[in-house]
């Protein structure tokens, strides 16, 4: 007979130093507006996906690409604020 053992690596796979560290939580963070808005037009998408979209759906999926596209360019100004100068 066999016997079944795990691995103990599996086993402590979240152990306390393992973590994420503080820039590591800054980042996210950071994203997290543009990750939400992201979420907004997948759910946007999602709901078109079982029938023909109507003039509110495409409402909804316009406003959250639009979103999408600000948060993308609020992030890059972000980014491009924190590093300093151009190229």
């Amino acid at each position: 007979m066999d016997h079944i053992v795990t691995v103990q690596d599996v086993v402590t796979a979240f152990a306390d130093f393992m973590e994420p560290t503080d820039a590591e939580l800054d980042a996210i963070e950071l994203e997290s507006p543009l990750i939400l808005a992201e979420v907004d037009l997948l759910d946007a998408h999602i709901v078109t996906l079982d029938r023909t979209p109507n003039e509110l759906d495409a409402r909804r999926v316009r406003r959250a690409r639009n979103r999408v596209l600000v948060e993308r360019r609020a992030l890059a100004n972000r980014a491009f604020g924190v590093s300093g100068g151009a190229a």
